[in-house]
């Protein structure tokens, strides 16, 4: 029993003794870490708001605010290291070594953020824009360090890991998508009324977006028809629906302007034998 109580004396001396010789020193450095932490938000929020007023890329902001918030914050750990009096070169040197360890066991999630900061710094592309990477299409909705979400117009959110976009060849069509479709129609046909009915049909079927821009014309001769192709721009979230709406509204015009479809057609020979 004696010695149970000597043991708690011994270490109940231990920390009356710290806080006597440290407790200013602790106070000073709590209070300093959230005074610095306070800080580190503040120049945070501050330099998001300016880029934003520059009318930098919003991914970009958020990457350079929270890159100031991690400088600062790590300054401020260093401070209140000093303040403890904690020497911070031992622990440079461990984090050196478990930083060299952490490269080589994570090399791949390190090379998915080196091509997420090569994407937003280099502004590839921005959150809203139209790309097609991989074969798989979509509206970038959110850009991180590791991966770009995508959204389809099924509303199928798409992750790729950035290492995936970085080197390949990618397509930004800001935030549409061409729709390229062809219709045949009899050589005997007048082109020109062809061409306009389906440059007509086109703008009908898309009389609710401002601008729309539609390009029609010959595209090729084939054996049985004259192929008259046709594109035209429409926001990437509907691009299949618009599609079927307007190549329906192309065939119920040239069927209306009774203009004819021809149908495949080949000729055989048959040699006879005299």
């Amino acid at each position: 029993m004696d010695e149970n109580i000597a043991e708690v004396q011994k270490y109940y001396d231990l920390i009356v003794d710290f806080l006597v010789n440290y407790s200013f020193q602790l106070l000073g450095a709590i209070v300093l870490l959230l005074i610095g932490m306070w800080i580190a938000g503040a120049i945070a929020k501050w330099v998001n708001n300016l880029c934003l007023r520059h009318h930098v890329d919003v991914t970009l902001a958020n990457f350079l605010s929270n890159l100031v918030k991690i400088i600062v914050v790590v300054m401020v750990l260093v401070m209140v290291l000093n303040q403890l009096g904690i020497a911070i070169t031992p622990f440079v040197a461990a984090i050196g070594a478990a930083s060299l360890g952490a490269g080589l066991a994570f090399q791949g999630l390190l090379s998915n953020y080196a091509a997420g900061l090569t994407i937003i710094l280099t502004r590839l592309f921005a959150i809203g824009n139209t790309i097609r990477v991989q074969g798989v299409y979509g509206v970038v909705k959110d850009i991180k360090l590791a991966h770009t979400l995508l959204e389809n117009e099924d509303g199928e959110a798409i992750m790729i890991p950035n290492k995936h976009i970085v080197g390949e060849i990618v397509h930004n069509s800001d935030a549409s998508r061409v729709i390229e479709a062809e219709v045949g129609v009899a050589y005997q046909s007048d082109m020109d009324l062809a061409i306009a009915t389906v440059t007509g049909a086109i703008q009908s079927a898309c009389d609710d977006l401002p601008d729309v821009k539609v390009a029609a014309g010959i595209d090729r001769f084939d054996d049985s028809a004259i192929v008259i192709g046709y594109r035209v721009w429409v926001p990437s979230l509907n691009f299949f629906e618009r599609k079927y709406a307007i190549n329906k509204a192309v065939l119920d015009a040239i069927n209306q302007a009774k203009i004819e479809i021809p149908f495949p057609q080949r000729v055989v020979h048959q040699a006879t034998n005299n």
